[in-house]
Formats: structure tokens, sequence, C-alpha cells
């Protein structure tokens, strides 16, 4: 590749003969074959290439995720960040086909900026746009990825009120018809209406009856099993061994049917038992069933609420919902041993807001303090009402930040995760959403033990942009 090539790129248009020579003369090439990589993320920066021939893929790894960020062919840069600032290369470079490129070193490089005014000109102009350009990518990819993680996290939760609801349904079935068929055959015995009114009486007092039953140990729940069987044998009720557990677990006790036997006859009482845990099973089965339909709806309304779905951006938005929905949304990862506290302020005012944006910073703060403290320990959510603004505190019983990182935390990229483990973005786009988007603020303060973080909001938004 001549020395023409590179005199028509804005890098080196304006480099003397001799300037372009020496340089050029200090350079070497090199040829990189298709899927070789060139530039290691994490690795030193001590060159800069200048890609003579072929084509390359910027790639950079998000989460457990690599993301495509660019494209470099024929006359372009590659690398020239990590050269600039003397840190760890950010990115992954392969190469797409066989390619060649001409790698500029330290020296040289030096050399460039001192010889050519332009050139440090192009430079900062080529690393300012890529840098905007990376940062708007990999934060939509956060959001995606954050997406993601949260629609995991939801549809674990919503498969468990759905597999619950769907085994009480089945179960019901079975109860409902072996209930009618027990129906009939107490019709048959032909009660009179003290005995009839007696009995609705008795099915009436095991309404309350839960499929949890009594709460006692194995010890003492097998006790109790071994009683109501003897008992049922006694009065001569068939299938004792089955029904004792399930009246037990049901919470039926031995006393209720003791005194319910001295109204009936022993043939009477054959039929009258099943008949109630028939009766007791079904009403504690269409409460599963009703608890797991409540809890499916619970999941829904608050994934609409959180996601403020076909409304306007700006609402008028409730702190408090807002945080709710946020803990409904992340329940199964506070479920390994977090602990909630809520200490809202009763007269908070609604405030003037991007809703979905702004549930995106509680997601990211209490997604944070959860992983701080490795999923146990205590969460304390604090709101109150500062003149014109409202405040938000969610602090954590996590082993604390260290005073140099507080400095670096919101800035873009800057993680002290280990490579793939994050991007650094979380924290700089709820600084943005809070402070570019809403006009308020966010500190932390830190200690081991002790974070937290402190956002303001204004109640009216100055600037909508």
């Amino acid at each position: 590749m001549s020395k023409q090539f590179l005199r028509r790129l804005p890098l080196f248009a304006d480099l003397s003969e001799q300037d372009l020579n020496t340089i050029y003369d200090m350079a070497r090439q090199a040829d990189i074959r298709e899927r070789e990589v060139l530039i290691e993320e994490g690795s030193m920066g001590d060159a800069l290439y200048v890609v003579l021939d072929g084509e390359f893929e910027v790639s950079q790894r998000s989460g457990d995720r690599e993301v495509v960020l660019a494209r470099r062919t024929s006359g372009e840069i590659i690398g020239e960040m990590a050269m600039m600032t003397g840190e760890l290369r950010s990115a992954t470079v392969r190469a797409l086909r066989d390619s060649k490129v001409l790698v500029i070193g330290q020296s040289a490089f030096e050399r460039l900026l001192a010889c050519s005014r332009s050139a440090g000109m192009a430079m900062l102009r080529t690393t300012f746009a890529r840098l905007k350009s990376t940062q708007a990518l990999l934060a939509q990819q956060e959001k995606l990825a954050g997406l993601g993680r949260l629609a995991a996290g939801l549809a674990h939760e919503l498969n468990n009120p759905a597999a619950a609801a769907a085994r009480s349904a089945d179960q019901l079935r079975d109860a409902l018809d072996r209930w009618q068929g027990l129906s009939a055959r107490l019709d048959m015995l032909g009660l009179g209406p003290e005995a009839r009114s007696r009995l609705e009486e008795a099915r009436r007092g095991l309404t309350g009856c839960t499929a949890s039953g009594p709460a006692s140990d194995p010890v003492t729940q097998g006790d109790l099993e071994a009683s109501m069987q003897r008992w049922l044998d006694g009065v001569g009720v068939e299938d004792s061994w089955e029904l004792a557990p399930t009246l037990v677990s049901l919470g039926v006790e031995l006393p209720t049917l003791q005194n319910l036997a001295r109204h009936f006859t022993p043939d009477q009482l054959r039929v009258v038992v099943p008949w109630l845990e028939a009766s007791c099973e079904a009403e504690a089965l269409l409460d599963e069933l009703s608890h797991s339909v409540q809890r499916l709806s619970e999941l829904v309304r608050a994934v609409r609420a959180y996601s403020y779905l076909d409304q306007a951006p700006v609402q008028q938005v409730d702190v408090h919902e807002g945080l709710e929905n946020t803990l409904i949304i992340l329940r199964h990862k506070l479920k390994g041993g977090v602990e909630v506290e809520r200490r809202y302020a009763p007269d908070l005012p609604r405030i003037e807001a991007y809703a979905s944006e702004l549930n995106q910073v509680w997601t990211n703060l209490m997604d944070n303090a959860i992983d701080a403290m490795g999923g146990q320990g205590r969460i304390v959510i604090t709101t109150y009402r500062e003149a014109d603004r409202v405040v938000v505190e969610v602090c954590d019983s996590g082993s604390g930040i260290p005073a140099d990182v507080r400095q670096h935390i919101f800035e873009p990229f800057y993680t002290t995760k280990e490579p793939g483990k994050g991007t650094g973005l979380g924290l700089h786009i709820t600084h943005n959403i809070v402070v570019n988007r809403h006009g308020g603020s966010i500190q932390v303060e830190s200690q081991p033990g002790h974070t937290c973080f402190q956002v303001r909001l204004p109640v009216q938004l100055k600037n909508l942009s």
C-alpha cells in the first residue's frame, strides 16, 4: 500500500513529505487472517491501526453477551482511544476477512501529533464521535439487557401462580366429582331437618379450612393423623388411612368431628365425614385458585403500571406506587434473604416525571443494592418532601463502596465488576435520567455495612426535553 493512500486520509493530510516518510518508516504493515483477533478487550493500548485493506468487527462484552458496536473498513482507524488515554482496550476487534493494517506504535503516534495540528484535531473528532456513538449503543443495549433480566424474573414469578392455579383447578375437579357423589349418597340417607341443620352448621364451621393446615412439626402432624385415623376406624368410616391426613392438613380438629358424631348414627357418619372432607377440600382449593389468580393479576397490573403502557411519557407520578411496582418486579431477587423496610412519608406529593424512566432508576438502585449484599441483607427505602422537591433514599447493608470508587461510579463504562459481568452504564444511565431528564440530583454515601443513594426530584419539571 503506497504512502499516497495515507496522504488521502485526514489523519495524515497536511504532513510534509519528510514527516510522512518518517512516520511511514516507523510503522509496520501486518496481515490479519479471517476471524483473527487484532485487539483484545482489556489488553494494553500500545498501538493504533490504519486499515489498509479488509474489514473488521468491533465488539464489547455487555453482561454475558457480546455486543457488536461497529465495523471498520479500508481507510479507517482502529484503537485510537486507548492510545490517547493510556487505558486498557475497551473493545475487541476481529477480522471479518483476510485484511491488512498499518501498525503505528506509541513513538510514531507521538511524532504524528507533534508534526501535524490537524492530525490531533482529526483524532479528537474521530474519538469523540465514536465515543458518543458507542455510549448511545451500549446504553440502549443495557436497557434491553435489563428488560431481558426483568422478563426472565417475571416469567419465573408468573409461572409459579400459573402452575399453582392449574394444579388447584385439576384437584378441584376431582374434589367436586367426589363431593357430588357423596351428596347423592347423603340424600339417600333421608336425614331429617334437625340433622340437616347440624350438618350445614358443621360445614359452615369448616369453611375456614386451608390447604396449608395448622402450623405443626412433622412429629405433631403424624400424631394428629394417627389419632384421627383411629377415631375414624372406631366409627367405621372407610378409607380412614386416606381421609385422616387430608382432614388434618385442612385444619379439621378431632373434637369437631367427635361433637358432630353425637348427632348421627354410625351408618350416617360413614357418609357424613367423607362428605365434609370433600366439601372442606373443595373450599380450600377454591381459596388456592383465587389466591393464584390474584397473584397473577397483581403481577400483570404491576408490569403495566411499571412500564406505563399506552400512556404519555410525562405523567403525574405517585413515587410510592413506582417503588412498590419495582419491588414486585424484583420480587424473585428478594426471596433469597433480602428484607425490605419502607419509611414512606404519608404526605408525599405526586411529581411530574418521565414515569417509565423513573422506574428504571428505582430498578437500577435496588438491583445494585441486592447485588452489593450478595442477595442477603436489608434494604431501607425512605421518602420525604424537601421544599419543592421529593427525596428518595435507597440504602443497603452491603459491604460499602470505597472512596476511590465512589468518585467514579456515575461515569460511563466505569465498573469494578470483572469483564463480562457489567457494562458500567447502569448508574451512568440512572444519573442521566435523574439529572439531565428531570433536573434532579443523585448522591451516594457509603461506609462498610451501609450504602445510601439519595435521589432528589423536582415536584414540577422545569424544562421538558
